[in-house]
């Protein structure tokens, strides 16, 4: 039967075998590393012995919310903050520059709650990223040495959020069983679920971003995290200079702090239900855009490889789907010159390269759509070809535009 068919179809075949064979890999070490980690926290018990009920040791946290403008955010999440089962924590919001009514609510909320503490950035302040100062003095008038990270404009999915992102301290790293000092906690950012084809979008590519970028760190390759669900200690953060050599961009104020810090035995993954934060979504194409371009444009940054390893997912998956076209195409055209009797065995390459994609979309809806469940994001299946096929080009075409931009002047 291989005799049979063309040089070209078995060239394609063979491509076909060698991306899908990646692109199982893929899934069934790093997707699946991160979907085991969704599965909720066990509520506790009281049986078993004296040693296994007593309480863990709860250390301060200092929560640090950069906020610019956010004074209808703040007014809308920031409640949620301060009805934590958490013991000891406080809540520092950093005022960056706002121009509205933000300082004023919350001043007057800091009369409400003894633990909310408050600094800001000067309006006047001439620097690349504010974003990164704010936490950097966010970070120095924090009087606990664990320092959890969000945005104005997150919620947490429950009261649980703290406890449960800081049980991430007390992990073994992930590439041993030995328990070791773990000084990064990444967890998992979500956007609220809406109506409509952008946020479905919006959704699948965040879904699939976190899985990739949670799997990998339990499997010893941490690179990224999000500003909306990360923790740190403070030790780390400034006995590497805080974010020095990173503060001429713009963005990276997480995940190129992460991928300069993080290595895989001082870094451990939350990402139970009750660990989500829930943020605002873009509502226009083009704020989503824009918001897209300005996370890509660290991305040159990251080490080469992370790099390496990010770039073989998109290329083999986009091999993956022209070697099938490229078959269909091919095994059409020599039924068109052969005739209708052999169509069975004509057919039977292009066939062979379909049957492959199908197990694969079998495979990737299943393990996509576990989280999803889990965490109450939108489940998708019969969109995730026309979503992975959009999104490498949207990326590809940013990164090749991105260089033909006029660079924004520095102060």
């Amino acid at each position: 039967m291989w005799n049979e068919w063309s040089l070209t179809e078995q060239v394609l075949l063979c491509v076909v075998a060698a991306m899908w064979l990646y692109q199982m890999y893929f899934y069934l070490r790093y997707i699946l590393a991160a979907v085991r980690r969704t599965r909720p926290t066990p509520p506790a018990t009281n049986a078993g012995t004296e040693e296994q009920t007593a309480p863990t040791e709860q250390p301060g946290v200092s929560v640090i919310v950069c906020a610019k403008n956010e004074e209808q955010n703040l007014r809308d999440y920031l409640q949620a903050l301060f009805t934590q089962d958490y013991p000891e924590y406080e809540v520092i919001v950093v005022n960056d520059g706002s121009v509205d009514d933000t300082r004023t609510f919350l001043e007057y909320w800091q009369k409400r709650y003894r633990n909310l503490r408050l600094t800001f950035v000067p309006i006047e302040a001439q620097v690349t990223s504010t974003k990164k100062l704010a936490i950097t003095l966010g970070a120095k008038a924090a009087q606990y040495d664990y320092l959890l990270l969000t945005d104005a404009d997150c919620r947490p999915e429950s009261p649980h959020w703290i406890s449960e992102m800081m049980k991430g301290f007390a992990q073994p790293s992930a590439v041993s069983s030995q328990q070791s000092e773990v000084s990064i906690v990444l967890g998992f950012g979500a956007y609220f679920v809406k109506p409509g084809l952008l946020n479905r979008l919006i959704q699948f590519d965040t879904l699939l971003n976190g899985l990739q970028y949670l799997g990998m760190a339990v499997c010893g390759h941490p690179y990224m995290g999000v500003g909306r669900n990360l923790a740190y200690r403070k030790q780390l953060f400034f006995a590497h200079g805080g974010f020095y050599g990173l503060l001429n961009n713009k963005a990276g104020d997480d995940d190129l702090f992460v991928n300069r810090e993080a290595t895989a035995t001082n870094t451990a993954v939350v990402c139970t239900p009750d660990s989500l934060t829930w943020s605002v979504p873009k509502n226009s194409l083009s704020d989503w855009l824009h918001q897209k371009r300005r996370h890509l444009s660290v991305a040159p940054k990251y080490k080469f490889a992370t790099k390496l390893r990010l770039g073989l997912e998109p290329l083999t998956r986009g091999l993956l789907y022209a070697a099938v076209i490229a078959l269909v195409v091919v095994c059409g055209y020599r039924l068109s010159v052969t005739g209708y009797r052999s169509a069975v065995s004509i057919w039977l390459p292009a066939i062979i390269a379909m049957s492959a994609m199908l197990l694969r979309w079998l495979m990737q809806s299943i393990l996509l759509n576990i989280p999803a469940r889990r965490w109450g994001v939108t489940r998708t299946v019969l969109l995730i070809p026309l979503w992975e096929i959009l999104l490498p080009l949207i990326t590809l075409t940013m990164m090749l535009i991105e260089p033909l931009r006029p660079k924004p002047k520095r102060w």
